[in-house]
């Protein structure tokens, strides 16, 4: 049974909303059992506005939460490991069998019983969970853009679950993540690679649409293919 868990927010100028996300994770956390012991790492990479003390305002009275200025030039993937390793320093019974590392983003909003939903398919047996990521504010794309998008999420379901990973809202025991050398140092695309690796690696995985994220639908974003660049592309067709 899982006894620890850390959550893992890449920021970079997100001082508008990291606020929202970070409530939102600190009110899904507080579903948990008490005994669960409890950590968020903000990783702060290279802002130029307040977020670092945006997201330390937020985490004020939280269960050991820090927030981690990051100056170097990092890739996504280097800073996802980066708040991860900081999250398993901080939990101090952190045995990686059972230790639940969830990752998510500082434009997105989870659910209130998100972290729930992860517990619950991490104690059933799986190694990582992929949940699912609606978009916050849809109406900006028109109806054109929504219909392919739609079509992209209905093009990846197939027997397994809804198909879809992000690092907005993805769940792995760390032991599993240890195991296959955890998020690497990827321009773009960690999630995807990450969760490729487990499955070669022979753990146990799935789809969750019960585990949810509402995150933003912007068309610009941070890493060069990730979801907002998906959207930019369905956008301008």
């Amino acid at each position: 049974m899982i006894a620890a868990i850390g959550v893992v927010i890449p920021a970079r100028d997100e001082e508008s909303t990291v606020g929202a996300c970070i409530g939102a994770v600190v009110r899904a956390l507080r579903r948990l059992p008490p005994w669960i012991e409890k950590t968020v790492c903000l990783v702060a990479d290279r802002c130029s506005d307040n977020t670092a003390e945006a997201a330390t305002a937020a985490l004020r009275g939280a269960w050991a939460g820090t927030v981690l200025r990051s100056e170097h030039t990092r890739s996504v993937g280097n800073v996802r490991a980066l708040g991860t390793r900081r999250c398993l320093s901080l939990l101090r019974n952190a045995d990686p069998a059972r230790t639940l590392l969830l990752s998510t983003d500082a434009d997105s909003l989870v659910a209130p019983d998100w972290a729930l939903a992860h517990l619950g398919r991490a104690n059933e047996g799986h190694h990582a969970v992929a949940g699912v990521a609606e978009l916050l504010d849809s109406g900006e794309l028109g109806a054109r853009a929504l219909r392919r998008y739609r079509g992209v999420l209905d093009d990846a379901a197939g027997p397994e679950g809804h198909g879809n990973v992000y690092g907005a809202n993805l769940g792995v025991r760390a032991d599993a993540y240890l195991a296959v050398g955890g998020f690497a140092p990827l321009p773009t695309g960690e999630d995807h690679d990450l969760w490729g690796r487990l499955g070669l690696a022979g753990f146990r995985r799935c789809y969750d649409r019960k585990a949810r994220v509402l995150t933003s639908a912007r068309v610009t974003g941070r890493a060069p293919e990730g979801l907002a660049a998906l959207l930019d592309r369905l956008s301008a067709r």
